[in-house]
């Protein structure tokens, strides 16, 4: 990899760039300009497991396995899967217990919690026959301490800190130590210091990419060993593959001398990517999330105005650590996002920049608060896909709405095809306020929380079934559906549609043809024919909410 100075190393990289396409090399097109192991540019990832899926009926490799054709029909171009090896550790920690997760190696064992080996091969030629890639994770910080078979393969000195090792991993003694923060107490930290434990994993490392598939590597626990480690693994087996680090720190929890402690958070994940030529999680945009205002989401990673750091931003609103999972005890919930909050996340992170990643519960469920989101993040997948949005595309945050102040978040995406507007939690009415482009809606959602249009043409019209039930009529009037789009009348009872079929009433059925790939609000109301004025009846509760696919259907009630 390109080392010296930044523009000698942008230099060498870019005539590699170009020696590549002149010979149509296939090997380098997973490498940015600046040598970031990136993937594709335009990637979507779904974390393919959760914190309790080796605690699931049956295993979780078969239900992968099964899973495929659909998680590439949903739109998911790399899946995020579970350390591969053996892990035979228990723990318990308060309230919360666990073991076999993978993140206590024991061995390379591929007979696992989550399958046998020969499941995870049937697995992974299921998934690859999908045209889906295969990224591990990969945990060679810490182990399940009974299994060491030598002493090397611990630290030297314990409990270890970063500052207590120069930048070649060697102590001030004469015995190599171990480079980053501990895990936990740090007596079950590997020592990477030791050439052994390093080669040991770099063989790992060729083995998942020979013979299990492998396209990359997710690195959990980043922060627990020098980036120097992943940037040799990744050049000696993965130059050109996916690479993902879990830096998950605050600027606080750098030592004081540190220069990284009084800087941003997307300062540090700046610095570890720097060093490992790696994309990293947007923990930047995570912090926000849990701790800011939604305008501050601006202030994530992928949010960045140098496309050089929207490109290495790997963006998620939870996963098996920080979010709930289904399952003994819910999982992990560490940091969860607060649930109404959980859908103007997604809406965001499928829109903008970086490489979003998807939790498993959140795509395919159960979820814990039995709030059913596959169609509405397919639906958004679908737009991010038309828009063309990559992990670089320009973004810009307007802050005047017409004459006043832009409240909540209001973001134009630029893609390769077309723009997004984006509106969460936002005064912004009307697309004009902001931009002279003529946009199209996209997406009205959570009762006008969230709000997407997009440029270009309208998607092509598809049949949606609406039923409305117990709609107990007089003569002269009927049931109708009126909604957020305007074929559904934009909310004006005179213009809304009148369901036609009564064969089980009170049941209102009918069909109405919508542009497909957006969201729709709707309610059933009770309308006389000839007055339009005459609404006797709305809907109660909250708006009915419908994703508009080739045969979708959507009821409510009275």
């Amino acid at each position: 990899m390109c080392r010296a100075t930044w523009i000698a190393r942008v230099f060498i990289c870019v005539l590699a760039a170009g020696w590549c396409a002149a010979f149509s090399v296939a090997a380098c097109a997973q490498k940015s300009p600046g040598g970031i192991r990136y993937g594709s540019e335009d990637e979507i990832i779904l974390q393919g497991f959760h914190w309790n899926s080796v605690r699931m009926p049956g295993t979780w490799y078969d239900t992968l396995k099964k899973k495929a054709p659909q998680i590439a029909a949903d739109g998911f171009t790399i899946i995020w899967l579970p350390p591969v090896w053996q892990d035979t550790s228990s723990w318990k920690s308060g309230d919360k217990s666990g073991g076999g997760e993978g993140y206590f190696w024991g061995s390379f064992n591929k007979n696992s919690g989550y399958g046998t080996n020969t499941q995870l091969k049937e697995a992974i030629q299921a998934l690859k026959k999908a045209g889906i890639k295969l990224v591990y994770d990969v945990v060679p910080n810490h182990m399940d301490r009974s299994k060491a078979s030598s002493a090397n393969f611990l630290p030297k000195t314990g409990k270890i800190w970063r500052r207590d090792c120069d930048d070649k991993g060697a102590g001030s003694g004469p015995s190599p130590c171990d480079d980053g923060d501990p895990f936990m107490s740090g007596d079950s930290d590997f020592n990477l210091g030791n050439a052994d434990v390093e080669a040991m994993f770099e063989k790992e490392f060729i083995n998942l990419r020979d013979n299990y598939s492998a396209s990359g590597l997710r690195f959990d626990f980043v922060r627990g060993y020098a980036p120097r480690h992943v940037q040799h693994w990744m050049s000696d087996v993965f130059d050109n593959g996916i690479c993902i680090g879990e830096m998950w720190k605050s600027p606080g929890e750098f030592p004081a001398d540190n220069p990284l402690h009084n800087k941003s958070f997307q300062d540090g994940l700046k610095d570890w990517s720097d060093h490992s030529d790696c994309m990293v999680f947007d923990f930047a945009l995570k912090d926000r999330m849990q701790n800011g205002s939604i305008s501050e989401w601006r202030n994530g990673l992928n949010g960045n105005p140098e496309p050089r750091w929207r490109d290495i931003a790997v963006t998620f609103v939870d996963n098996h650590d920080t979010g709930p999972s289904p399952g003994p005890g819910g999982g992990q919930h560490i940091w969860p996002i607060a649930s109404p909050l959980r859908k103007q996340a997604y809406a965001y992170i499928l829109s903008s920049p970086g490489t979003p990643a998807v939790y498993w519960p959140d795509m395919y469920g159960p979820h814990t608060d039995n709030d059913d989101l596959h169609d509405y993040l397919r639906l958004l997948i679908q737009t991010r896909r038309t828009a063309g949005i990559r992990a670089d595309s320009d973004i810009r945050f307007p802050t005047q709405c017409g004459s006043q102040h832009c409240t909540g978040l209001v973001a134009v995406i630029t893609g390769s095809h077309q723009q997004l507007l984006v509106a969460l939690n936002s005064n912004l009415a009307k697309p004009d306020q902001v931009s002279q482009d003529a946009y199209l809606p996209a997406l009205s959602h959570d009762d006008g929380k969230i709000r997407i249009w997009h440029t270009g043409p309208a998607a092509a019209s598809v049949n949606v079934t609406f039923r409305c039930d117990n709609g107990k009529t007089q003569t002269g009037d009927s049931v109708y559906v009126v909604g957020s789009s305007p074929e559904l009348g934009n909310w004006d009872p005179a213009k809304a549609v009148r369901l036609t079929d009564v064969s089980t009433y009170p049941t209102w059925k009918g069909s109405i043809a919508l542009p497909g790939q957006q969201g729709v609000e709707w309610k059933c109301i009770i309308r006389n024919e000839a007055d339009a004025s005459q609404v006797k009846s709305w809907q109660p509760g909250s708006d009915n909410e419908v994703i508009v696919m080739q045969d979708a259907s959507t009821g409510g009630a009275f």
